[in-house]
């Protein structure tokens, strides 16, 4: 007689299709062709494209291709309608937000097998992830709309939102986009990818259902075209993109010095890490949802496997035997774990990436009976093992069901192969010591650290990345916090007109030619260095006379610069504490000399009250060190056992270009958050007026600061501020000196690495206002949001 186990390992799964019925009769309704959503009413449908099912390769619609006058026309309409949409009020939004949320749970089902169809992933996976996460969505942030006046006071909403997402999650990045910028009080033009476009056209007649006003949310369908059309229009005051790091360059250099609010998330190459007294089992469920749910077109997949040396082998091999059991099929089927891939093209480019892996030599492992079918696109799950840590399927974001796996023996060796890549959107660490976890997460370079479970979503907190992977978060309070503007923005004054300095009286009074030379030389790791070019420039009072030289910095110096304060991670390491002691102590010290930094700055300005800007350089050195340890994180509880905690981590290498107007408080007030963070800084002095820069130097040195920590270099805003846009390891600039041309210039280098960019554009800033240059405002530009999922037991 078979024992129990004998009967289930002959046990099959049987067919278990969802009915497409209701999402067909719906196209038909629609005449399986749209125009485009504009002002709560449709356009005759235009140029057509179709919208294929991938699972089958069969024409499911036909959908508009927009022109740019159709995004004119949504754009337009969108700013008529945002006056009064805000003006509803909190309690007004939310209401509107709560119909759509109920409405997206009672068309649940008829949501879900659409989007399977257009999309072609599994039904498991949009009825059990998606619309669930999409109906949260909608009412968290009906939760903040009530709550708005509130919790985001001295805030109002950016105006009208220019929104484009891609193909692997088409209805929940509408609802991570659409639900937030609603709830702030905006109005959208938004584009939902070329491949996927039905679910939304179906939330189109979901928002007329809900009482959504006209012009609220427009829709337009399209290809790129569509996309660059709204990305370059000028009645558009933020730009919210998901998709790849390539076309977030473009947008990032189509936008610069427009003024424009933007986020991006951008692509990944995550690290799933499994360490020896792991659960191997566990870890191997959490890596099947992590690389095979969605067929790996996910932004945040775990696509490269690092596992401890020791247990390699057996994790490879429970790996493959899973493998082997996981079915491809029909993606209407629920029991099917892997469906199709979006498009033929999607399947070519990882054919191409997996062959080159097998020509250099690696293994690829593929499950023997895992048949495609013959119509669609397809691809069996993939394992390769044996690559270098610089092949392309090491590095590149490869989007398809196929994991990269390489070995590790120490944690020190697994963090550094995690942060191996130019990505930085997500990770998952699997051991069963709660220490080695909480050490290792925050020095992984991602936005999102999952512990011992892997893909978690909630719309509390926030999601998205570093470095290559985009800035901005999405969901949670610092999600709300993108698409609202401070109202002291709109008080800033016009930048300052630069004021032809006066004629030189004489230039460098003769002296002794053997006396000591006393130019002011730059500050880079902690020493007073001179001048890599050995060129220096005098420097003229405000009445033509000569005050003294300083030193002409170059790219080299900025390089420099830029190691020494690579090298300064203690500083970052550092308690909050500790780091506020230092801050109160540079006030402390520059307070002592107060007298002497007055008389500079009146002899370089000739202003005619210097005390006050000496007081309030002091006074905002101990604004920023109160703040340095009471900028906390917070910890969310999501519907999950367990919690999110959301740390406010620093970016890394600052680089800032500090303004002429009040040269010493200017410069305080952009490097003392900067490094209450933990941050460390490159600073390019008041080019007009830098001795004030030049002498803090000696106040530094008295104050325990630590090397490397501050740096300056002297010389040309424009040449410095470009070699610091385009340095590779700088982790963001700010440049805050009154020169829109250079300001844009800065946005559009800072797009080669994607590093994050705070300009002040054509405008100034009152240095002397808290609320123009103080708060949370400015601790956002100077950290990056960290979420660590933690979950509790099992």
């Amino acid at each position: 007689m078979p024992t129990i186990n004998e009967i289930l390992n002959t046990m099959e799964y049987g067919p278990a299709p969802e009915s497409q019925k209701e999402a067909q009769a719906w196209l038909e309704q629609k005449g399986r062709a749209f125009g485009l959503f504009i002002d709560n009413a449709w356009s005759e449908a235009g140029e057509l494209f179709a919208s294929n099912n991938p699972a089958d390769g069969k024409q499911l619609a036909e959908l508009t291709q927009a022109t740019a006058a159709d995004v004119d026309r949504a754009v337009r309409a969108a700013r008529r309608a945002q006056p009064g949409w805000q003006g509803l009020g909190g309690h007004g939004r939310a209401k509107i937000l709560y119909a759509i949320a109920r409405l997206m749970q009672k068309h649940a089902r008829l949501f879900a097998v659409l989007e399977t169809l257009d999309n072609g992933k599994t039904i498991r996976e949009t009825r059990d992830a998606d619309l669930p996460l999409v109906a949260r969505h909608f009412y968290y942030h009906a939760g903040w709309a009530q709550l708005q006046e509130e919790e985001f006071a001295n805030h109002r909403p950016v105006g009208v939102v220019g929104q484009i997402v891609p193909w692997n999650f088409p209805l929940l990045m509408l609802a991570w986009k659409i639900a937030p910028a609603l709830a702030a009080g905006n109005t959208v033009v938004f584009k939902p990818a070329e491949f996927t476009s039905l679910s939304a056209m179906l939330f189109a007649d979901i928002c007329v259902q809900a009482g959504v006003p006209a012009g609220v949310v427009n829709i337009v369908t399209g290809d790129g075209r569509v996309g660059e059309a709204i990305v370059n229009h000028a009645g558009i005051d933020k730009l919210a993109f998901t998709g790849s790091t390539e076309v977030g360059r473009l947008i990032r250099q189509a936008t610069a010095g427009s003024g424009k609010k933007l986020s991006l998330e951008l692509g990944g190459k995550s690290p799933f890490i499994v360490f020896e007294d792991a659960d191997l089992d566990a870890a191997v469920e959490g890596l099947v949802d992590s690389i095979w749910f969605n067929q790996g077109q996910v932004c945040c997949a775990g696509s490269r496997l690092l596992v401890q040396e020791s247990v390699e082998e057996r994790f490879l091999a429970k790996l493959r035997a899973r493998m082997d059991n996981l079915r491809l099929g029909s993606p209407l089927d629920k029991s099917m774990d892997i469906g199709a891939l979006v498009d033929p093209v999607q399947r070519q480019r990882i054919h191409g990436l997996v062959e080159s892996a097998r020509a250099e030599g690696c293994s690829v492992y593929q499950p023997a009976g895992c048949e495609l079918p013959a119509d669609g696109s397809w691809f069996p799950p993939t394992l390769i093992t044996g690559a270098s840590t610089s092949a392309a399927v090491a590095q590149a974001e490869i989007f398809g069901p196929v994991l990269v796996a390489m070995s590790f023996r120490t944690p020190p060796e697994a963090v550094q192969l995690a942060n191996n890549t130019v990505y930085g959107l997500a990770s998952c660490v699997w051991t069963e010591n709660i220490s080695l976890a909480l050490d290792v997460a925050p020095q992984i370079k991602a936005g999102v650290v999952w512990i011992n479970t892997a893909n978690q979503f909630d719309a509390a907190c926030g999601f998205g990345g570093y470095r290559e992977s985009g800035y901005g978060r999405e969901g949670g309070r610092e999600g709300m916090y993108e698409y609202l503007v401070p109202v002291s923005e709109d008080a800033r004054p016009a930048a300052p007109v630069p004021t032809a300095p006066a004629k030189a009286k004489s230039a460098a009074p003769a002296g002794d030619v053997f006396a000591i030379d006393r130019t002011a030389k730059l500050y880079i790791g902690g020493k007073q260095a001179r001048p890599d070019g050995a060129y220096s420039r005098a420097v003229h009072g405000a009445d033509g006379g000569f005050l003294g030289e300083v030193g002409e910095g170059n790219r080299k110096d900025i390089r420099n610069a830029v190691e020494a304060a690579h090298k300064a991670t203690g500083w970052t390491k550092a308690t909050a504490h500790n780091r506020a002691q230092v801050l109160y102590y540079i006030a402390e010290n520059l307070a002592a000399r107060g007298g002497e930094f007055a008389a500079r700055i009146a002899a370089m300005t000739g202003a005619g009250n210097p005390e006050k800007e000496v007081q309030a350089s002091v006074e905002r050195l101990f604004y920023w060190a109160a703040w340095a340890d009471k900028y906390d994180g917070l910890a969310h509880q999501p519907p999950m056992h367990g919690i999110t905690v959301a740390l406010n981590e620093a970016i890394g290498v600052i680089g800032i270009v500090a303004p002429n107007e009040n040269p010493l408080l200017g410069l305080v007030s952009l490097v003392a958050p900067a490094i209450a963070v933990g941050n460390r800084v490159v600073v390019v002095p008041s080019e007009a007026h830098p001795l004030s820069a030049t002498d803090l130097y000696q106040v530094f040195d008295t104050s325990d600061l630590p090397d490397g920590v501050v740096n300056i270099v002297t010389g040309s805003a424009d040449e410095l501020a470009r070699t610091l846009a385009s340095h590779s390891d700088v982790d963001a600039v700010w440049r805050h000196d009154g020169s829109a041309e250079g300001c844009a210039e800065v946005e559009r280098l800072s797009a080669a690495s994607l590093k994050r960019t705070w300009t002040g554009g054509a405008k100034g800033r009152d240095w002397y206002s808290t609320a123009q240059a103080g708060g949370r405002a400015v601790l956002a530009h100077a950290s990056q949001v960290k979420n660590i999922w933690i979950p509790y037991g099992v």
